[in-house]
């Protein structure tokens, strides 16, 4: 499966040539041969079609042109018609033959020809295209032995997606293409037309268009056959993609907890879950049980194994000299009223359905209870309307649909190339954000980058740029950019720095300012000391970092200034960093009771500085206590500094408050926290009225109501 293909993904040009033809709703701009041949470019790709005014056919392939216009701009294709006038000499303009084709290029180099009665429909017109263009994530075979020859090449390395259809440019064959290009640098597609093939792999029902997921990724062995799972449904954009989501789903999971809590990817895409019940006696036996199931259901329903174990803990917190216990379930125990001889129960996708508790007597039975009743909710569902195709279930996704009318002010960065990328980086100081214009996350990431390009406008001498891997994707792969969005700074001398923030406004902001100074900055001066340990030396930085770190070392500490020095290089970004290492240095050491080498925490917000001694601590752990400073005693929890506080691992003792918290509460959290009765929890509170998603978390979990109070303690 070749990369190459990321380099003209995106921004194909589809021009039609014409001359003459005019309709008052066609959408496609015109062009003279000239002006259309000097639009190419390298990396992007074009499709011309060649006709003159009094071709007959002229106008019904305009009109299904106009039709894929709106198809064909998802996937970044534009589409415009050139007038070809009688002197022109181009080959293109020339004999009537040539008039009834369509000829698509990349850059200015042929790639295919098309006869004009192959592109015949909308569908016809989107499957063509896309699988010239993705020719090296789709593979086309005609036998069994070119089946079984990809299917050996991908053991032990990929996934693999083998599909039939009837004919190249139907509906099925568009679905399938357009699957690929979301799809096709994580799994080998392979494509047929022919019906002896989808035979000779046992396929009963070769009327229908067919699509087999194989599981070839955990084989080695040659000899040994992939499984396969056919999916079901009809071959749509949407129905694959759910069926593929289905696949990348783990086999089977492990819980010990409420059925009616449980949420998979099944439930989203509307399948039920089975959960075969199993107590530690028979454990084992049970996993198997519950593997040959899932493999027997996959893509049909989700399947889990239920533990039913009972095991409670409890947590003693004294609050006013008033004791409150808070139970809480550990992740291997179960407390749910399950009939005794129940060894299956079924949960149905839809809301409020109460559970099923089955006795099934054997694997055959579960599974056709479970195909029993998805068949009749398929049934029941044929007749409603698809959803819309162009909003997706992805919450990401879905955003960037609804937002797609916003105009972004895109001239407040600089869109680099492959021509442009190591001249512009190379000669001022850059950020560069690296995305993939056929994301959603990376399009919805573009909005906050263009909005921090938008304050620091005239304010920054920081350049701030971006760069479409679909289009430049070697540009990508030689930084080391695999994942998409990505954000790195690049500094004349030094190595570029990798932003590893929240993908928001205000943490790229925070990322970028804090990087306008090399961290750690050397200080020469104990006056200069004090003015940065106050916050004076960079007092429009102060807001962007809560705590000053200072280095404290004497001259001959060599091994311990490096330590130091790798982690302020590691944190750069996500706080100020600084080294003292000048003779005078046991001044500074007196007056903050410091044993050399040491770590000075200056905390603006109270006003204190904390000495930390760091004889022997390696970089890693110096990163370790830096990130454990910056993080508040007792926070308010929100969407964006969850991931930060939950880092730790330690269960969270959430206060949960309807609006601002009461001070007499935060005293008693901080005089427990202070007596060291709550080292075992992150102690934090959450504003119902700022972060209404709290409201949703009081649902799923224990609570413990005292008065105006709710207390919450959880691992999530």
């Amino acid at each position: 499966m070749s990369s190459d293909f990321h380099v003209f993904r995106v921004g194909v040009s589809f021009v039609i040539m014409c001359i003459l033809y005019k309709s008052a709703e066609d959408p496609l701009p015109e062009l003279s041969p000239q002006k259309y041949f000097s639009t190419l470019q390298p990396g992007k790709a074009s499709l011309a079609y060649f006709c003159h005014a009094d071709s007959p056919s002229t106008s019904v392939v305009l009109e299904q042109l106009n039709e894929a216009v709106r198809p064909l701009q998802d996937y970044g294709i534009s589409v415009a018609k050139v007038h070809c006038v009688k002197e022109e000499t181009s080959r293109y303009c020339g004999k009537e033959e040539d008039l009834m084709k369509a000829y698509l290029f990349r850059g200015n180099i042929l790639l295919r020809e098309f006869p004009t009665d192959t592109l015949f429909d909308v569908n016809a017109i989107v499957a063509h295209v896309l699988f010239t263009l993705l020719f090296n994530e789709v593979k086309y075979i005609s036998t069994l032995e070119d089946l079984q020859n990809i299917e050996n090449t991908v053991k032990g390395k990929a996934n693999m997606i083998f599909s039939y259809v009837r004919a190249i440019g139907t509906p099925e064959h568009r679905a399938i293409m357009e699957a690929a290009f979301v799809y096709g640098t994580a799994y080998q597609f392979v494509l047929t037309t022919e019906i002896a093939l989808l035979e000779s792999i046992g396929s009963e029902d070769i009327e229908r268009a067919h699509l087999y997921f194989f599981h070839c990724n955990l084989i080695s062995d040659l000899t040994q056959q992939c499984r396969r799972t056919l999916m079901r449904q009809p071959l749509t954009t949407l129905n694959i993609h759910a069926f593929v989501k289905t696949m990348k789903a783990p086999l089977l999971t492990e819980v010990a907890e409420d059925p009616q809590q449980v949420s998979t990817v099944h439930l989203q895409l509307g399948l039920p879950l089975v959960f075969i019940v199993s107590q530690k006696a028979t454990y084992e036996a049970d996993r198997r049980t519950a593997e040959w199931v899932a493999w027997r259901l996959l893509g049909k329903a989700g399947v889990l194994l239920l533990l039913r174990l009972t095991s409670w803990m409890t947590v003693t917190l004294q609050i006013s000299n008033i004791k409150h216990l808070f139970p809480f379930r550990k992740r291997d125990s179960l407390e749910v009223n399950i009939p005794q001889h129940t060894n299956v129960v079924f949960r149905r996708a839809e809301k409020e359905v109460p559970l099923e508790f089955l006795v099934l007597t054997d694997i055959d039975s579960i599974i056709s209870y479970v195909e029993d009743n998805v068949e009749m909710e398929e049934n029941k569902d044929s007749d409603v309307e698809d959803p819309d195709l162009d909003i997706q279930d992805d919450e990401v996704a879905e955003t960037v649909y609804r937002d797609r009318k916003r105009q972004l002010p895109l001239e407040v960065t600089m869109e680099l190339t492959e021509e442009t990328f190591h001249a512009t980086v190379m000669a001022s100081d850059s950020i560069v954000l690296f995305y993939a214009g056929w994301q959603a996350v990376s399009m919805a990431f573009l909005q906050s980058y263009i909005d921090v390009a938008v304050k620091l406008k005239g304010t920054s001498t920081m350049l701030l740029t971006r760069i479409n891997c679909a289009d430049w994707s070697g540009v990508c792969t030689k930084q080391n950019v695999t994942e998409f969005p990505a954000v790195k700074m690049y500094k004349k001398g030094e190595n570029p720095v990798s932003y590893a923030g929240m993908l928001g406004t205000e943490d790229l902001l925070k990322f970028i300012q804090l990087n306008r100074i090399s961290c750690p900055v050397s200080i020469t001066s104990i006056q200069e000391v004090e003015e940065y340990l106050n916050g004076e030396l960079y007092e429009d930085l102060v807001t962007y970092s809560s705590v000053s770190v200072l280095g404290l070392f004497s001259p001959a500490m060599t091994t311990a200034k490096e330590d130091f020095t790798e982690a302020g290089n590691y944190l750069k970004g996500c706080v100020l960093t600084g080294i003292y290492s000048e003779e005078d240095v046991w001044i500074l050491a007196n007056k903050h009771a410091a044993t050399l080498p040491a770590l000075l925490l200056a905390k603006h917000k109270d006003g204190k500085i904390e000495s930390i001694p760091l004889a022997g601590t390696p970089a890693q752990d110096i990163v370790q206590i830096i990130t454990n400073a910056l993080q508040e005693t007792f926070p308010e929890i929100t969407v964006e500094n969850l991931p930060t506080y939950f880092k730790p691992q330690k269960p969270l003792l959430i206060l949960f408050s309807d609006g601002s918290i009461n001070p007499q509460h935060r005293e008693a959290i901080l005089t427990l926290v202070a007596q060291k009765h709550l080292d075992s929890f992150t102690p934090c509170w959450l504003n119902l009225k700022n972060t209404p998603v709290g409201r949703g978390i009081l649902q799923q979990f224990y609570l413990l109501r005292n008065g105006n109070l709710l207390f919450l303690l959880t691992t999530f």
